[in-house]
C-alpha cells in the first residue's frame, strides 16, 4: 500500500500551453465519480453501481496506467493532478489524468487537487472543496 499521506501534485502537462486559463481546486472524489458515471467512458473503470473497478477487471491499457500510478505512489513519485470538465449531458468528465485521480479515489482519496477552466467553475461548486 503506497503512502497517500504525503502526495506531491504538479501541474498537469495538457495545461502548460495555456495555463492561464485553468484554476486549481481540490475536488471531492465521490462527487466527482458519481457524476462521471454517466460518462460514455466511465465504463471502463466503473461497476454499473458507480465503484471503481478491481485492477483484474480494468481493459488490459487502463491496468498498464494503473500500475504506473501504483509505482509512481510506491516510490513517492510526484502525481500529475488531473485536469476535469463539463460533458454534454451537464455532467463531469476527466480529461488528462484519468487514472491518476481513479487510482487515488480507489485507495480511500477523498479530496484531490485538479485543473478546471475557470469559465467552468461556477459548474464545479458542487465538487469543490477549497480552491487554490
Amino acid at each position: 500500500m503506497p503512502n497517500l499521506q504525503n502526495i506531491q501534485f504538479i501541474d498537469n502537462d495538457a495545461i502548460n500551453t495555456n495555463s492561464q486559463a485553468y484554476l486549481e481546486v481540490r475536488v471531492d472524489t465521490s462527487l466527482v465519480i458519481k457524476s462521471w458515471k454517466l460518462s460514455l467512458y466511465s465504463f471502463e473503470w466503473l461497476e454499473s453501481d458507480g465503484r471503481i473497478k478491481a485492477h483484474g477487471n480494468l481493459p488490459f491499457r487502463e491496468q498498464e496506467r494503473r500500475n504506473q500510478v501504483e509505482e509512481a505512489l510506491a516510490k513517492g513519485q510526484t502525481i500529475g493532478k488531473p485536469v476535469l470538465g463539463i460533458g454534454l449531458m451537464d455532467n463531469i468528465e476527466i480529461g488528462a489524468g484519468k487514472a491518476e485521480f481513479l487510482t487515488l479515489a480507489a485507495h480511500g482519496v477523498q479530496e484531490i487537487p485538479v485543473h478546471i477552466l475557470k469559465s467552468c467553475e461556477s459548474d464545479f461548486k458542487p465538487f469543490i472543496r477549497h480552491i487554490k
